[in-house]
Parts: structure tokens; sequence; C-alpha cells
């Protein structure tokens, strides 16, 4: 992004925005890629949440799964995920609501899900701006990229970019509508660069 300000922790205020939000899941955005439409929609009771497929979000692109072994190691919303062996910029068209601001969770777990044990490396982009470079390599637990994000429009396209001989692959993408006056700036967005939890509590917060 041409302007961006990295977090040193998410804090208190947006925590709990989000567990207010978190009841009836108003607004929120979570899609299992690579998931088949018939599997969808279905929920995870211990973050309490409902993912649904991708595949209605984008027209490219093809469904893999990880490596039976990681199975054990993931929830269930990490264990599929979509690559993209054609075309150099694929991308997901979402509806959001001009204006707000979200808090976007992009996942990457490779998971041997080709059986090459080749670890991809593409671009990620937020609209027409360059997010971040995604390089897995070594990344056997994978890897995930975090923003708060002001709408600008109706819509939001986040585009996953071929750089290289590798295929892009995605496996979640969450977005979670925040307060307006939740980490306010006047241009650009926010970047997470590390995540400190304050709570004694074992319940997870999401």
């Amino acid at each position: 992004m041409k302007s961006r300000l990295f977090l040193a922790m998410i804090g208190t205020f947006a925590v709990m925005d989000l567990m207010v939000r978190g009841q009836n899941q108003e607004g929120f955005i979570s899609l299992d890629c690579g998931l088949p439409i018939e599997e969808s929609p279905y929920s995870v009771p211990s973050i309490g949440l409902t993912f649904t497929s991708d595949s209605t979000f984008i027209q490219t692109g093809k469904n893999g799964r990880v490596d039976k072994e990681f199975n054990k190691r993931f929830r269930k919303p990490y264990l599929t995920l979509r690559y993209f062996p054609k075309g150099k910029r694929n991308c997901y068209s979402l509806s959001v609501k001009r204006g707000t601001r979200y808090l976007i969770l992009i996942t990457f777990i490779y998971g041997n899900y080709d059986g090459l044990n080749v670890y991809p490396n593409f671009d990620l982009y937020l609209g027409p701006d360059k997010w971040t470079t995604i390089d897995m390599e070594g990344r056997q637990n994978g890897t995930d990229e975090e923003i708060i994000h002001k709408a600008r429009s109706n819509s939001l396209d986040i585009c996953l970019v071929k750089t290289g001989a590798t295929s892009p692959i995605i496996s979640a993408i969450e977005l979670r509508p925040l307060k307006n006056d939740t980490y306010v700036t006047y241009s650009g967005s926010l970047s997470n660069s590390f995540r400190v939890y304050c709570s004694n509590s074992e319940r997870e917060i999401r």
C-alpha cells in the first residue's frame, strides 16, 4: 500500500468490538477457500464462526486439499485451499459497505497439496495496491496477513498475482467490520506488525 502504518498490537478496543459483533456475525465474511459448494456452509464450534465456500466469489482457480498428514494440525477452514495455475492475476470480489473499516485476515497454508514440496511465492494485492509479497518457503504451518482497511466503495478486490514459476494459493479470507473510530488514520490502511493478547482467558478471541 502507498500509505501504511504498522501496528504494535491489536488492543482492547478492537478486541471488544469484535466480541460484541461476534454474537450474530453481522457483516462478517468468512470464506473457506477451495471448499466444495456442497459442503457449505458449516460452523466451527471452538471459535463460534460459520464458514462458507469461496466458489461464488471467484470464477478462476482450482480446489486443493492439504496432505492428510496436516489434518490434525489445522482446523477445518485451513484444510482446503484454492490454487491458481493459470493467469497472472486472479481476484476475489467481495461485497462490503463503503466507508466501513474492516479487519481483513488472509490465511495461506501450502500443506504440500500438490505433492511437490515446492513452496509458493507470489504477491498479494488489495484492490489496485500491492499489499505484500507472500513467501512460503519453509512455512510448514502456513502464514497469514492482516490489515485494517476502510472500504472506498461497496466492493473490494483481493488479488493474488503470480510472480514466478509457482502458483499462488489461498486458504481462507476473513473480514470483520469495526467501529469507524477504531484506529483512525488520515489516509491509507493499518498493517499488523504483531499482536499481543492481554487476557488470562483460555477462550480464543476472534
